[in-house]
């Protein structure tokens, strides 16, 4: 990695006119000349004629609907600021959800801000950072200047592609610290935003908007359900990835499946849409196992949770638990097919008109009667349930809200959320599944060390639900053919 000119002074802090050394830099001046010589001589690279991208009008509709709830209010949504890894490196950006979803920009430091036109309607402008100037060379100089990270599009650009006028951000703080009026931010991406606002906004104001803006994103338009199929289609093809290189896997460990998984999500997507959960053998016991150091043995299941994220944010979140050898033991099918027809009452439970939590009650059931049938849990099933005594080997809910994050909508409030009415165009998972710890004196040793989870992206439709993963197979007869016929 080049050894960069300047500190970690984010660009729109640098002084306009000179740029700091950094220290231990091998260049410690700029000569006249030289600086000179980067002034000129560079062509004009400014874009023209540039379509808008696929997203803007859903983005302005979003946009409406946002202005409509909060009548005369300013209201500033920013997409957030790189963060320090080590040093002098950062973590890659991801925009904040809210940020991409009212702009489809993903850009750092950008910030959408709504000014009120009146008791009525707001006047949107999109604060980005310009091009690197190539007057005072922060183009060559600033740690985040375009030779060293990259060409940013223009502000005329950055018009053209998102539909919303664009203005420098670095102006920006230094106008909201004067503006009157009431104001709404969402907390927790910009802390030189927050500063600005921080005598005319209130905690309660805000959460208000962040919970509207969560609330907002339930219901998908067709935008957003294509590129949900998008990410599942490309999940379901990094599934494949990893059964064709479960035999590299043994011979090195969980990260082979990992590294395997990431690489579809990489090529085909913007990234993961969460940490994959990789779990061998008795790892997939643990719900959210993302080390993906343990060793990967034949005759052992391989439980896979992951999901590809799209160039757009939308992300799958897909599980199935894999014989590693291929097939199925009998106690593996045994708990496996309990599971399978835990996850088939659950998604027949996914309709218009049905309760949020019929799913999971309906998932629970089932595993509860399998618990008590198999002896592990004293009837009746009611008790059990009533109880809660299943959730020992059951252990989380039943699914979530999917979209532009994993677990979307959380800020929602609970009456429109858990103890709401299912709609279409909501997408949700339906995830059960049964985890026997390896260390469990209750069950029977056979169990031990055994964790299976099945999860689907499931779209709520006008007359029932479409499962968006059924190109992965479920049941343990087609998992095994399936995995029989990639590996050749």
């Amino acid at each position: 990695m080049a050894d960069e000119l300047t500190p970690e002074t984010p660009e729109e802090e640098q002084p306009k006119k000179t740029h700091k050394q950094r220290k231990n830099g091998l260049y410690p001046v700029v000569s006249e000349e030289l600086a000179e010589s980067m002034r000129t001589g560079w062509a004009d690279t400014e874009l023209h004629g540039l379509e808008p991208i696929a997203q803007a009008a859903h983005t302005a509709a979003r946009r409406a609907s946002l202005s409509a709830r909060f009548p005369g209010e300013r209201l500033v949504v920013p997409a957030g600021r790189l963060k320090i890894r080590s040093n002098d490196t950062e973590y890659p950006f991801r925009a904040s959800t809210a940020y991409a979803y009212l702009t489809g920009d993903q850009t750092e430091n950008g910030v959408l801000v709504l000014e009120p036109t009146g008791e009525t309607g707001h006047a949107a402008t999109l604060y980005l950072l310009p091009r690197s100037d190539r007057e005072n060379g922060e183009f060559w100089l600033s740690a985040q200047g375009e030779l060293w990270v990259g060409r940013r599009h223009s502000l005329a650009e950055a018009e053209q592609l998102l539909g919303i006028p664009a203005k420098d951000v670095r102006e920006l703080a230094e106008a909201l610290t004067a503006a009157e009026g009431p104001v709404r931010v969402v907390r927790g991406y910009d802390s030189v935003i927050e500063s600005a606002l921080t005598d005319k906004v209130t905690k309660e104001r805000d959460e208000e908007l962040h919970v509207y803006l969560s609330e907002a994103r339930a219901v998908k338009d067709e935008f957003e359900i294509g590129e949900l199929q998008k990410a599942v289609d490309s999940t379901v093809r990094g599934f494949e990835d990893v059964v064709k290189v479960l035999d590299k896997a043994e011979a090195t460990s969980e990260r082979y499946i990992e590294g395997t998984f990431f690489l579809r999500a990489r090529v085909e997507g913007n990234d993961i849409g969460y940490g994959s959960i990789c779990a061998a053998g008795p790892h997939a016991c643990t719900l959210h196992w993302v080390r993906n150091d343990g060793d990967v043995r034949s005759g052992d299941l391989l439980l896979l949770d992951a999901g590809v994220e799209t160039h757009s944010l939308y992300t799958a979140d897909v599980t199935r638990t894999l014989p590693i050898n291929g097939t199925y033991t009998d106690i593996q099918r045994k708990i496996y097919d309990a599971v399978y027809e835990s996850q088939e009452a659950g998604i027949a439970a996914v309709k218009p008109g049905a309760k949020f939590r019929d799913f999971h009650d309906a998932a629970q059931h089932v595993l509860a009667e399998k618990l008590v049938e198999w002896g592990l849990l004293e009837g009746p099933v009611e008790r059990v349930l009533e109880l809660g005594l299943q959730r020992r080997w059951t252990l989380h809910g039943t699914g979530h809200m999917l979209g532009m994050d994993v677990h979307d909508c959380a800020a929602a409030r609970t009456e429109a959320y858990v103890d709401g009415t299912l709609e279409p165009g909501m997408c949700l998972t339906v995830e059960p599944g049964l985890y026997f710890q390896a260390d469990d004196l209750t069950v029977p040793e056979e169990y031990r060390g055994i964790g299976v989870r099945i999860e689907d992206d499931i779209l709520v439709t006008e007359d029932g639900n479409r499962n968006l993963s059924a190109g992965l197979p479920r049941t343990s007869v087609d998992v095994e053919a399936w995995m029989a016929r990639l590996k050749g």
